[in-house]
């Protein structure tokens, strides 16, 4: 049960971060959650839809897990394992704040997949 509150967190992240990432970049919202510019969300905004929809995916393969309860433990953890990959490569190159935001709540979720929480 933990673990599924934890996977449906991680996935409701994702989704969250598709809707900054592809419709809100260059808004209000967007700009202060990524401290942009107008200027430079313009530059950027095709870049940032390309990685919204990549947080799409992980978040649609995560309910996908989720969908198929324990007989889909793996697929949860291989998209668990790209959620932590992509959260420590973020926060190695853009901000160390992904390291908390995007890695570690993925991180504790598949701990508790393999504990069997």
């Amino acid at each position: 049960m933990i673990a599924t509150v934890l996977i449906a967190l991680v996935a409701l992240l994702h989704l969250y971060f598709l809707v900054l990432e592809m419709f809100l970049w260059d808004k209000p919202a967007g700009l202060k959650a990524f401290g942009n510019t107008p200027q430079r969300a313009a530059d950027t905004k095709v870049l940032a839809a390309n990685q919204g929809l990549y947080n799409g995916f992980l978040a649609a393969g995560l309910l996908w897990g989720l969908s198929q309860g324990a007989a889909g433990n793996p697929v949860k953890i291989f998209f668990l394992l790209c959620v932590v990959v992509a959260g420590v490569y973020g926060a190695a190159t853009a901000s160390r704040k992904i390291l908390f935001v995007q890695a570690l709540p993925a991180a504790l979720a598949l701990a508790a997949v393999y504990l069997g929480l």
